[in-house]
């Protein structure tokens, strides 16, 4: 009987050879006579440890890792394909501590399963949530989500039930399910992941998403950067329209669903929902003035939902197990799980899934193990580009959306990037408004003029120009660009600009906090 091997195709992996590895291993077991089937899994997220071999053994699946093309002769030699010791010898991979302490819903078949194998996908609680859906009314489908308490994980945290009730209340010939994949954020990876790992999964959310409130039409906004995920889900939205869980009369249930993938052109503005839409029309990405809202007027002036990837990605497992079992894990408003990306100087990067309310911490440390040069971590920018940057003294805050909130601070999409004591915290405040001018669409003029001006008030700073004029000058512009621009991109560029001078005075030429203020 032919011993099963798994060895990731995502992009991570690949990234680190996981190619070179699989064409390897298979070439050496040609060579010895030995039978063996090759998977090629999503990634299990432990970043570190990739290129990662696991083989199917009595036991479970034993990982290697991480495998260099000169590895692999001596991982035959050592009988490693019935779990045999090896210096790259792991152990049984659900035992290893990173990834045994995580409490996976979301990513519960990411790194199990063949991804684009509907069998696999099936055998392992696939479309159960669907088949539930299909027997309930749309109201009691929005009701779940409304229980279970699920917040939109691509920044904004509102609960997902609000804006799948007014789409659904709301009255029209055609309404929308767009599935915001243009993830751009730096340290951040998780939708990737999903739709590399396990692209049903995405599928499967976005129809129970079409059928709640009667929507017929669904596109996923991919961003041009990701191919892998590219070939994936159309792979995968194939094989759903084969076996009938897209398109007409979905498993006879007489409801209609179709959905096609879309790629941007790489505009980071387009991530904001109503530049996306801009842009699904065929128009240049400039954000909307609202109201009204995409709920109300959205894609073509239709009713439309626009989520991002784990939002819907975490709709399957609420319709199969129940809005209560969602909303068990968590804390205050911040409910379920989110799946947490570990980046940057970090020792050991990679995707944690967790109940909200560990702190960061305990992500740092127990997970992500400190900083790789092994020096004090001195801050860490949590939810993207635009997060403020976070300095020792809050890292016992508790991962919650309103506890961040109290110290000015945002969840966002649940990255992390990680700076050791090296780091110049005036130049990364510099670089937050450079990159606010590079993206910035140009509608709105805090956004578009005030960024620029931002980079030329901070140039003087880091330059040690008349700091006690130019100090003030940029809290002045900040305060313009939080309360002035039209979308979240100039309204949270004074977040990691303010948090750097705020917290690391020092490296703006001042002697405290006080002088900064």
């Amino acid at each position: 009987m032919a011993v099963t091997v798994y060895i990731s195709c995502d992009s991570g992996a690949l990234a680190l050879g996981a190619e070179r590895i699989a064409q390897v291993v298979s070439r050496e077991a040609q060579q010895r006579g030995i039978d063996i089937r090759l998977i090629r899994n999503g990634s299990r997220g432990l970043f570190w440890l990739e290129p990662l071999v696991e083989v199917l053994t009595e036991l479970g699946r034993v990982a290697y890792g991480s495998v260099q093309v000169h590895d692999v002769s001596g991982l035959f030699d050592s009988g490693f394909l019935s779990g045999s010791p090896h210096p790259l010898f792991l152990g049984l991979t659900e035992e290893l501590p990173f990834f045994k302490k995580q409490q996976r819903l979301t990513f519960a078949r990411i790194g199990l399963t063949d991804p684009v194998s509907l069998e696999d996908y099936l055998a392992h609680d696939g479309y159960r949530g669907l088949n539930n859906a299909l027997t309930i009314s749309g109201a009691d489908i929005v009701r779940q989500v409304t229980d279970s308490g699920l917040r939109g994980r691509g920044g904004a945290a509102f609960p997902t039930g609000i804006k799948w009730n007014t789409v659904l209340n709301a009255e029209a010939d055609q309404k929308y399910i767009i599935c915001n994949a243009d993830e751009g954020d730096s340290g951040t990876f998780s939708d990737r992941m999903v739709m590399e790992g396990d692209p049903f999964v995405l599928i499967e959310g976005m129809t129970i998403a079409g059928i709640a409130v009667g929507a017929t039409q669904g596109y996923i906004y991919l961003r041009v950067e990701y191919p892998h995920a590219h070939k994936a889900l159309n792979t995968a939205i194939a094989k759903a329209y084969a076996a009938g869980y897209l398109g007409q009369n979905i498993q006879g249930s007489g409801k209609t669903f179709d959905l096609e993938v879309r790629l941007g052109a790489g505009a980071y503005v387009c991530g904001e929902e109503t530049s996306l839409m801009e842009s699904l029309e065929g128009k240049r990405g400039l954000v909307r003035f609202k109201p009204p809202l995409p709920a109300i007027s959205g894609l073509f002036g239709k009713p439309t939902i626009v989520n991002n990837v784990i939002s819907l990605a975490s709709v399957p497992i609420i319709l199969d197990k129940g809005g209560e079992f969602y909303r068990d894990f968590g804390m205050g408003r911040s409910r379920g799980t989110l799946p947490i990306q570990l980046a940057g100087n970090i020792k050991c990067p990679g995707l944690v899934e967790l109940a909200f309310g560990l702190t960061l911490r305990e992500l740092l440390y127990d997970f992500g193990g400190g900083s790789a040069s092994g020096r004090p971590i001195k801050a860490v920018q949590v939810g993207g580009p635009l997060g403020a940057y976070l300095p020792e003294s809050q890292f016992d805050t508790p991962l919650d959306y309103e506890a961040f909130a109290a110290i000015w601070a945002v969840v966002g999409h649940g990255g992390i990037v990680v700076f050791d004591d090296t780091v110049d915290m005036a130049e990364m405040a510099r670089y937050s408004m450079e990159f606010c001018a590079i993206e910035s669409c140009g509608k709105c003029t805090p956004c578009r003029i005030g960024s620029t001006r931002g980079m030329e008030v901070l140039d003087d700073i880091i330059n040690g120009r008349e700091l006690n004029k130019n100090i003030p000058l940029l809290r002045d512009l900040c305060d313009t660009l939080l309360n002035g621009s039209l979308c979240a991109l100039g309204g949270m560029t004074p977040y990691p600009v303010l948090s750097a001078l705020n917290h690391f005075p020092l490296d703006f030429g001042l002697t405290d906090q006080a002088d900064a203020a």
